[in-house]
């Protein structure tokens, strides 16, 4: 009789034990906060060793999640750069989206709305995907990044910084979203966007132009360089405090253990030979992600190759949702889930060894406003690029002021060195054309000065590099590689500058307010 008894305990015990395993609610789907700066090259943040910005909130990020130090951009503008994030797929797979300023393509559906379909509370302040004309569903403007929170105003320490009180709008954003929701936040800082008030840096942010450990090689090494560069960092530490406040709240609300926060930008810094192109400091950005309830051995410096559109298919993987299912097209991007739950640092999944960058039509400046199409590939150490036009000018037409290159006070102290002073070198870096194929030792030579297309000495590696990234795009269905290129000349620039060389050649005043007034070089006007 004991036995009957003492089983029939026993079972209720492993019922009970049963019942109570159910009724436990499972982890909620993680939230998500996007911080992206606008116009960034990696270096430039505290954790990378920078001493000359500040930056304790993205160094925080990084000491609590993962570093990375090959996190690139597929097309270094602000709208292809951003619809590779919020698609998963690599820009020349984009359709007119590839561009910059273009209308944005219906078909492609973005993780940020996929998510508010599915369960997710989504928002965004300030910047979202832009510039351009991202279409309407059923009458009403997308919002391809998620609806606005931007109520909140704040005094900047600056004109030229946004009044947008960016971590007040994300609190409204908290207040907003359901307790039962996750929640998909994008903060999108305007800086450090052009234009800076000159010497804020120093004027305001306390800082010496001595501070600055190096001034790349394609520029010279002189003070209105070195103050351009500081009202930058000025501009950096500014999204930084936001973000500083963001992270407070969440530890606030309680949110922050299971928030995965990710910070980058979306290009590289606003200054000649970098924004709009293709090199190392173009393409290469900061990327720090942490995730208290998902990575493991935080603290870790990750040296893998991250592509920008692996983001999208992380955030779905980490919600349980199926991106296709969602609507999107089918992703490009791999999740970066096998980082988060690796205990490696270094090299942790030798898979991602490589990375392929390219452009097509920027800002307009060129007659018929053509583009200036790349394609390239970064792998084992080296950049590949091939210029599929050589004939036009990199940064757009001289007459109308290389157009794909903001105005600054960096820009005309170079344009002058021609103008002034005749020396060429640093105008031919920087504006000059380019030929066909570029090879560069980006571990030896980061700023990309010495080509090594010609020396016999590189031929295997750029024969090598060629192939692996013909066939890589071929497979992507890229037009450029397939003899279909021009198609993304012929797609609409959707900004009121459209037909700007032809407009402005036959002698209407059409304004192009990102650029100066003195950075047309019409004696360079071809006959």
């Amino acid at each position: 009789m004991r036995n009957y008894v003492f089983s029939f305990f026993f079972l209720l015990i492993l019922v009970s034990a049963g019942c109570t395993q159910k009724k436990e609610t499972p982890p909620r789907q993680p939230n998500i906060l996007f911080a992206i700066a606008d116009d960034a090259s990696w270096k430039h943040f505290g954790a990378y060793g920078c001493d000359w910005v500040k930056t304790p909130a993205f160094d925080r990020v990084a000491g609590s999640g993962i570093l990375f130090t090959n996190a690139y951009t597929p097309n270094a503008k602000c709208a292809p750069s951003r619809a590779c994030i919020l698609t998963g797929r690599n820009s020349w797979q984009l359709e007119e989206a590839c561009n910059h300023s273009p209308h944005f393509p219906a078909k492609f559906k973005t993780y940020a709305e996929a998510l508010g379909e599915n369960g997710y509370f989504v928002g965004s302040v300030a910047k979202g995907w832009a510039p351009g004309d991202p279409g309407e569903i059923n009458g009403k403007k997308r919002e391809l990044t998620g609806p606005k929170f931007d109520e909140y105003t704040t005094t900047p320490p600056t004109n030229a910084i946004n009044k947008n009180d960016y971590a007040r709008n994300f609190e409204a954003f908290l207040e907003a979203k359901p307790d039962e929701k996750p929640f998909c936040f994008w903060y999108g800082s305007t800086e450090p966007h052009r234009a800076y008030e000159f010497e804020s840096g120093i004027n305001k942010g306390g800082k010496n132009t001595r501070e600055i450990d190096e001034v790349p090689a394609f520029w010279p090494d002189v003070d209105t360089v070195r103050k351009d560069l500081l009202d930058y960092a000025f501009e950096i530490e500014y999204f930084d405090s936001h973000l500083q406040k963001m992270i407070e709240k969440l530890e606030e609300a309680g949110e922050l253990e299971n928030t995965i926060i990710v910070v980058t930008a979306d290009n590289g810094m606003p200054f000649p030979r970098i924004k709009g192109q293709v090199y190392e400091y173009s393409n290469h950005l900061p990327l720090a992600i942490m995730w208290p309830n998902g990575i493991k051995n935080p603290g870790r410096v990750v040296d893998d190759f991250v592509n920008f559109i692996d983001f999208a298919p992380t955030y779905f993987e980490v919600a349980g949702i199926n991106p296709e299912q969602a609507g999107m097209q089918a992703i490009s991007g791999n999740s970066l889930t096998d980082i988060f739950y690796s205990e490696k640092e270094g090299k942790v999944n030798p898979d991602r060894n490589f990375v392929l960058v390219g452009k097509e039509r920027h800002d307009v400046g060129r007659p018929n406003d053509e583009g200036y199409p790349v394609r390239g590939i970064l792998t084992d150490g080296f950049l590949y690029l091939h210029n599929f036009k050589p004939d036009r000018w990199p940064l757009g037409n001289p007459e109308t002021g290389y157009l794909n290159c903001d105005g600054s006070p960096t820009k005309t102290y170079l344009l002058d060195t021609r103008r002034k002073k005749g020396v060429m070198e640093y105008w031919q870096l920087n504006f000059g054309k380019r030929v066909e194929e570029e090879l560069y030792n980006i571990t030896e030579d980061p700023f990309c000065m010495n080509n090594l297309a010609k020396d016999e000495n590189y031929s295997e590696v750029k024969t090598r590099l060629e192939d692996e990234m013909k066939q890589k795009l071929t497979q992507q269905n890229d037009p450029r590689i397939l003899g279909n290129g021009d198609i993304f000349d012929n797609y609409e620039y959707s900004g009121a500058v459209k037909n700007y060389y032809n407009r402005y050649i036959s002698g209407e005043n059409v304004p192009a307010g990102w650029v100066n007034k003195t950075d047309y070089d019409s004696d360079l006007l071809e006959k």
